[in-house]
């Protein structure tokens, strides 16, 4: 595997150079986009699905790992601080005794994630299906793991742990996989298309 760092969507999109402003700018809108991935929800089975995960990784993907994980750092900050940036806040709490919560483990799984698949990406894992694929199940999986792991505190390390904490989840993080699998590579081609060589 090559371990040099590739440019990322962000560089490809924003041919500017490197800075504090820019830097910034990103990390705001990024929070802003998790802050309404987290309220809106569609109607999906088993469960209303919203696109956090989604937005999660994909700031990863688009902003490399620094940049996508400070942004959501930034985010959790934000809740952490009793702003209702969380998905059912205000009406479940606010600040950290929401982020002490059942949930607690996946947002803390959201950094992680967001940094995993950041990474990938600075390796050129986002310019094709199958590499996008495996940047988007792993940072599922590190959200799933570190999820689990917290939310069986508090529901006990047994069979329902799954059932409640991952399986009315999957059918949606796969239609959001396949979302940004159809999406991503496509767009570096766009723009290698127009890239001059």
């Amino acid at each position: 595997m090559d371990t040099t760092r590739q440019p990322v969507l962000l560089d490809a999109l924003m041919d500017t150079p490197n800075g504090w402003i820019k830097s910034i700018a990103c990390v705001c809108v990024g929070s802003i986009l998790l802050t309404l991935s987290a309220k809106f929800q569609v109607p999906f089975y088993p469960v209303p699905m919203t696109l956090q995960t989604l937005v999660v990784l994909m700031l990863g993907v688009v902003l490399g790992w620094r940049l996508g994980a400070v942004t959501v750092l930034f985010y959790l900050a934000q809740g952490a601080s009793g702003l209702p940036v969380f998905a059912g806040t205000p009406e479940k709490g606010l600040g950290l005794l929401y982020m002490a919560g059942p949930t607690g483990g996946y947002l803390m799984g959201f950094v992680v994630a967001a940094a995993l698949t950041g990474w990938l990406a600075e390796r050129g894992f986002d310019r094709s299906r199958l590499g996008m694929a495996a940047a988007m199940v792993g940072g599922n999986a590190v959200i799933y793991a570190m999820g689990l792991l917290w939310l069986g505190s508090f529901v006990g390390y047994n069979t329902q742990l799954i059932a409640l904490g991952m399986m009315p989840f999957v059918l949606g993080d796969l239609v959001k996989i396949a979302l940004a699998v159809a999406t991503v590579p496509f767009v570096w081609r766009v723009v290698s298309r127009r890239t001059p060589k």
